[in-house]
């Protein structure tokens, strides 16, 4: 039998210091306790300032943190993970993920036909042309909020297969009981090896099951994330 083993990561987690309803030890404490998630990314919209508390309580909960930040271009949203410092709002999407690239670090397009999206829902025409210029690492397949189900299904059904860019999954959980539910499978068990997997790209995308459960909670949490999105308007908005 092959020992070879495989493990799960969530990429795409926001936390209060952002638009997120869960505290950062809140969230360590849940993914710990109540997940088999080896490692996490928290990709507050631009800041890493969470990424880095979290990243602080590594040891306390034994748990790994990939430092990101979801970045509002000026074309919509992109993941940039394993950062050193922050990446300005507001800039195309093209220099935002030259900016990732710079720094060492990795750019993913999440949720890319929703109406955040890079390509937004009505972008699929010109999209295997746009692979080619944006250079981007790799393309978020699965998101876990219920009403992207359409965009995911897109996603999938136009993943470029061959083209180098490797397939993630998320939860792009605004809320603690969402951490988990989208995630990505990668070759070995630490942060070290998600990278290695990404830039071989062999990575995949899964989802745990959340049904109506999770929609209803995410109903129910909407007015508390619309009321940290505009106490951190000048945090998340796109600004030129």
């Amino acid at each position: 039998m092959s020992k070879e083993v495989w493990s799960k990561a969530d990429l795409h987690i926001h936390s209060s210091h952002s638009d997120g309803t869960g505290k950062i030890p809140q969230i360590m404490e849940y993914v710990a306790t109540r997940t088999d998630l080896k490692v996490i990314a928290i990709t507050d919209h631009n800041t890493i300032e969470g990424a880095l508390f979290a990243k602080q309580l590594e040891d306390v909960y034994g748990i790994e943190v990939v430092v990101g930040e979801e970045v509002s271009s000026r074309e919509g949203h992109v993941l940039g993970l394993f950062l050193t410092e922050e990446i300005r709002p507001g800039l195309s999407a093209l220099e935002t993920i030259r900016q990732i690239t710079d720094q060492g670090g990795v750019a993913i397009i999440p949720h890319p036909f929703s109406n955040q999206g890079v390509f937004g829902p009505f972008g699929r025409t010109g999209f295997a042309e746009k692979i080619s210029e944006m250079a981007f690492h790799a393309l978020e397949v699965y998101n876990s909020v219920p009403y992207l189900i359409l965009a995911n299904r897109w996603a999938r059904k136009l993943f470029p297969h061959g083209a180098q860019v490797a397939a993630v999954g998320g939860s792009d959980a605004h809320m603690v009981h969402s951490v988990g539910r989208g995630y990505t499978v990668f070759r070995g068990t630490t942060a070290e090896d998600l990278r290695r997997s990404l830039d071989a790209v062999e990575t995949y995308a899964e989802a745990d099951p959340g049904g109506l459960s999770l929609a209803l909670r995410y109903m129910r949490a909407v007015p508390r994330i619309r009321q940290l999105r505009a106490t951190n308007w000048e945090r998340c908005r796109v600004t030129a």
